[in-house]
């Protein structure tokens, strides 16, 4: 039975990006002192004995893994290479240091990309692998369900407290706003705001807007994590989501009149959609006992606030 403190070390890889930082802060807020956080100039994760002396070192109770190469449709179709290899790579250092080093709990972070494209709706833990994957992001899905099977190894070998949560689409303080890398709720907030700032010109969005998409507060990822640390899941892989979506095209009215942006919107068909649509059944997660918070016009208000406060340093991704 893993048994973690308030006092327990506990190491958050990729605690600098949106995800590492809002369970940082999460953490913080509910009182646990001991949180151990390394910047990529620091440790290097794709390093496989930088990674194993890192761990061998600090003696984390918990390792919640946060860290990966991110990107939107455009970026996956650019740099797959990178995209499997440094995913994987980092993964897997993580989680063989954890278990060679007996690592009390290791909660693995990964996307509802894994899912099959036209896996039916709302998607389910079982449907893993039944169908194949959306071309525009299967290279960042493949490294993740390697990651998730592997914490399912070991937790079906050794019986170790390994543990995977799959957020849907997430969004909030410290997201990637970059127009070229970013996913399609922070790349809207971005060109809205630009428009507004320039006068109200016509913003260009991807796609018809016809999919349909669930969007999650980091906020919420973050609870959940907490959830996950705090307690023991008698399960290797939960989904963590709201339970509900919005077309795309919903959204980007929604942005609109968040930001005040009084210009057209220009809708260019050419772009690809990617998946049809895309909810996460969620129901394992909230039967165990975690729900979310925020509703998706308070989250997306209180991210674009933030990202009001921080127009001079908000993060653009560059591949």
């Amino acid at each position: 039975m893993t048994t973690i403190t308030k006092n327990s070390n506990i190491y958050i890889a990729g605690h600098r990006g949106m995800v590492g930082s809002a369970i940082w802060r999460a953490l913080e807020a509910k009182g646990y002192t001991n949180i151990i956080g390394k910047t990529s100039e620091e440790l290097d994760l794709r390093k496989q004995q930088a990674v194993y002396d890192f761990v061998n070192q600090e003696s984390p109770e918990v390792i919640i893994d946060a860290a990966a190469r991110v990107g939107g449709i455009l970026a996956n179709k650019d740099y797959p290479y990178n995209f499997l290899m440094e995913n994987m790579q980092i993964q897997n250092n993580l989680i063989k240091a954890a278990h060679e080093l007996n690592v009390q709990k290791f909660i693995f972070l990964g996307s509802s990309c894994i899912y099959p494209k036209f896996a039916p709706q709302p998607l389910k833990e079982e449907c893993l692998l039944r169908g194949s994957l959306e071309p525009t992001n299967e290279w960042y899905a493949i490294a993740k369900i390697s990651g998730v099977k592997l914490c399912e190894a070991i937790r079906k070998q050794f019986g170790k407290d390994f543990v995977s949560l799959m957020p849907t689409n997430l969004y909030g303080p410290h997201d990637n706003f970059d127009l070229e890398t970013s996913h399609v709720l922070p790349a809207m907030l971005r060109k809205f705001h630009k428009a507004v700032q320039n006068g109200h010109t016509p913003v260009t969005l991807w796609g018809t807007g016809s999919p349909m998409r669930e969007f999650l507060h980091v906020d919420d990822l973050a609870q959940a994590v907490i959830f996950a640390v705090e307690n023991e899941l008698p399960e290797h892989l939960y989904n963590v989501g709201t339970g509900s979506d919005v077309t795309i095209k919903e959204l980007g009215e929604t942005i609109q009149t968040i930001t005040g942006h009084q210009g057209e919107i220009i809708w260019d068909a050419e772009k690809p959609d990617g998946t049809p649509r895309k909810l996460m059944d969620s129901h394992k997660m909230r039967n165990l006992g975690w729900n979310p918070a925020y509703d998706l016009k308070t989250g997306i208000n209180h991210t674009y606030n933030w990202l009001l406060k921080h127009q001079d340093q908000f993060k653009e991704v560059k591949l």
